[in-house]
C-alpha cells in the first residue's frame, strides 16, 4: 500500500486543517469565510500536494492548497454577492 501525503502527514501526527475543520469552511459563501479557509491552510504540511491535485483534477470550487478556485479557475478573492456599487464620477 502506497501512502499518500495526507496519510504520511497523518501518521506523522501533522495537524490536517480540511481533517480538523468543519469542511464546509472550504466551500464558504462569504469572502471574510473564504479567507479564512485559506488563512487554515497556511500551516497544512500537505498544502502543495492539495494544490497541484485539486489543479490535476479540475476541482470547479472551493479552498484547495490555500487558493480559491472559482469554476475550475483559480482566483485571488472572492467578490461579495450583487453589483458593485455605482459611484459618481466627477466631471
Amino acid at each position: 500500500m502506497q501512502l499518500t501525503a495526507i496519510d504520511q502527514a497523518e501518521v506523522n501526527g501533522q495537524p490536517i486543517p480540511c481533517r480538523a475543520f468543519d469542511p464546509e469552511v472550504f466551500f464558504a459563501e462569504t469572502p471574510a469565510d473564504v479567507e479564512y479557509a485559506k488563512s487554515l491552510c497556511g500551516t497544512c504540511p500537505v498544502k502543495d500536494a492539495c494544490l497541484t491535485g485539486a489543479l490535476e483534477r479540475r476541482e470547479p470550487w472551493g479552498v484547495w492548497g490555500g487558493e480559491l478556485f472559482v469554476q475550475g479557475v483559480v482566483v485571488a478573492r472572492k467578490r461579495p454577492r450583487g453589483r458593485p456599487r455605482k459611484t459618481e464620477v466627477a466631471a
